[in-house]
């Protein structure tokens, strides 16, 4: 399932020049990220001073499973997909 909050992602990380370096580390990291979904689970609170709670949720559950990491890394590795309207293709 691909969610409009991954290409917002995918734009951020694209401007930078982080969109492979992403793709590569979720990939290399492999088991770890169900760690990293639970340290955000936990650190919400804290983060929500940061980031939106919509965010740090969707991130969360993006580490936690292995399909929507990989529907992810292929956002990442096929970014951009604008369309016609400046948006991004679905």
């Amino acid at each position: 399932m691909i969610k409009k909050t991954w290409f917002k992602w995918a734009d951020r990380l694209y401007n930078w020049q982080l969109n492979e370096v992403v793709a590569s580390l979720l990939e290399a990291a492999g088991p770890l990220t169900l760690l990293g979904a639970q340290a955000i689970y936990f650190g919400q609170p804290l983060l929500s001073v940061f980031a939106a709670k919509e965010n740090t949720q969707a991130l969360a559950e993006l580490l936690e499973s292995p399909t929507q990491q990989q529907a992810f890394i292929e956002v990442l590795r096929s970014y951009p997909l604008k369309n016609d309207s400046g948006g991004y293709s679905l």
